[in-house]
């Protein structure tokens, strides 16, 4: 009969070890299936969490081969057929506090997400008697970042949160308070918005690991974004982030492209330019990358772009 081996990173409040487990291979069992195994069948001493069983309480996420996801709906034939081997290794999620074995601590994170307000702040269109009245279209905006199982696999995945000084918010608190800050029922958008543009909204990599890992589909760095231009409109303007930004839309609704020399000028102010960036410009002139000296023309079709940009003011506007 086949089998299986599976290297697991252990924990037990002091000291972490590797331990190797070799099981029988079974056709269509979940990862979950393999811990099950080990635990009833060769180690009862394993930890490791879950609960529904159907990819809905979000407890059982673990890391596979370096991927995260969740053992209770992740067939064990598609990660061996994945790394293309009969070896796998488990270990608890990345950036996280390991309790014991593959078990990690939410206490912290919940502490974080209590930044960004994650509740209701009701307007007064609704009472405590009569509930609130809300539209299909206002439920839609909220529909997709309600789906959120705080399984913490977009934190694991995060890479932002690899290099951080902790002071980056987990990608599922960003979900919350996006969730709240575009509830038709609240009224207290700021509340939400502007800790999460406190706590480094800007800094997310769009490396999109949030979102191809997740396993409701939620499009995080779109709700990212959208508290990103919630801040700028509540007047937060005057960040690198929000200046960057800036440059953008001004230049490709200019020209339909990137000044690539002013760019970093508009971001980060002539001075701190002058100081950090010039030596890297002399490189880029140098390879032929920007020239300083060519003017700028419109792209032909800029007539089309501008057209795009009214486009989506008018979508904009339509959906506010």
């Amino acid at each position: 009969m086949k089998k299986i081996k599976i290297t697991i990173k252990r924990y037990d409040g002091e000291k972490s070890w590797n331990q190797e487990y070799e099981i029988d291979y079974e056709k269509g069992r979940t990862v979950l299936w393999s811990l099950t195994t080990i635990r009833e069948k060769l180690d009862s001493t394993l930890v490791f969490s879950s609960a529904c069983q159907h990819g809905i309480c979000g407890s059982c996420a673990i890391k596979i081969n370096g991927k995260t996801v969740l053992v209770c709906q992740t067939p064990l034939d598609s990660m061996l057929d994945l790394f293309k081997t009969d070896r796998l290794n488990y270990e608890p999620m990345s950036h996280f506090e390991v309790i014991r074995d593959l078990a990690v601590a939410w206490e912290p994170k919940m502490e974080k997400m209590k930044k960004v307000n994650p509740w209701l702040i009701p307007s007064e269109a609704g009472t405590k008697e009569n509930g609130f009245l809300q539209s299909a279209d206002d439920f839609q905006k909220i529909s997709s970042a309600t789906d959120c199982i705080l399984c913490g696999i977009c934190a694991s995945e995060c890479n932002q949160l690899e290099v951080n000084d902790g002071t980056f918010l987990d990608p599922f608190i960003f979900n919350k308070a996006y969730r709240f800050a575009v509830d038709s029922r609240d009224r207290a958008s700021e509340d939400h918005v502007h800790p999460a543009y406190e706590n480094e909204l800007w800094k997310c990599l769009h490396c999109m690991q949030c979102v191809s890992n997740c396993p409701k589909h939620i499009d995080l760095t779109d709700e990212i974004s959208a508290l990103r231009n919630m801040s700028m409109k509540m007047g937060e303007t005057k960040n690198q982030g929000a200046r960057h930004a800036r440059a953008f839309y001004e230049d490709t609704w200019k020209k339909g492209q990137l000044n690539e020399t002013m760019l970093p000028i508009k971001t980060d102010g002539l001075l701190k330019t002058a100081a950090t960036k010039v030596p890297f410009a002399l490189r880029m002139m140098k390879t032929g990358k920007i020239n300083p000296l060519e003017l700028q023309k419109p792209v032909n079709g800029i007539k089309g772009v501008r057209e795009l940009y009214d486009y989506a003011e008018e979508v904009e506007q339509s959906e506010s």
